[in-house]
């Protein structure tokens, strides 16, 4: 599989290699976001996701980083819809390549005892605003496959 890479690399900047997992989950035709606020001043608006904790799959990682940044419990299917590189710099200006896995997720329950971050706030949107207000291109390209296979 051909795996797009987004984001432009800044002259100077190493960025290793992160890999990260991501979930697109709908409800009642709304699709679940996260406003980050940043440390700098403004927000950011991101699929709910992150980086894998050694010995997790991707799938684990959805999961676990969903309930995290949402307080949603989530199940997620077996196997990516979507993979997707992006040149990344955080907040605390780390630089990486997150190597994106993206998952088609189902709404278990919430459980606010889940929520530990407390930059990111759940925002639910339609598809179309979703994809006017993510920030990162692969999460665009990403929520735009799911929306390909007829998931809206």
């Amino acid at each position: 599989m051909n795996v797009p890479q987004f984001g432009q690399r800044e002259p100077g900047r190493s960025y290793p290699d992160r890999p990260a997992a991501f979930a697109v989950v709908a409800r009642e035709g709304r699709i679940a976001l996260v406003r980050v606020s940043l440390k700098t001043g403004g927000v950011r608006i991101d699929l709910p996701g992150g980086g894998l904790e050694p010995g997790e799959s991707a799938n684990q990682a959805a999961v676990r980083e969903y309930g995290e940044e949402t307080g949603l419990v989530i199940d997620v299917e077996a196997e990516p819809f979507a993979l997707a590189d992006h040149y990344f710099i955080n907040d605390s200006d780390e630089s990486h390549n997150t190597r994106g896995r993206f998952f088609a997720g189902t709404l278990l329950r919430a459980d606010a005892g889940r929520k530990i971050e407390h930059d990111h706030a759940l925002v639910w949107r339609t598809p179309h605003e979703a994809l006017l207000e993510l920030d990162r291109d692969s999460h665009v390209w990403a929520l735009a496959c799911w929306l390909r296979r007829g998931r809206a």
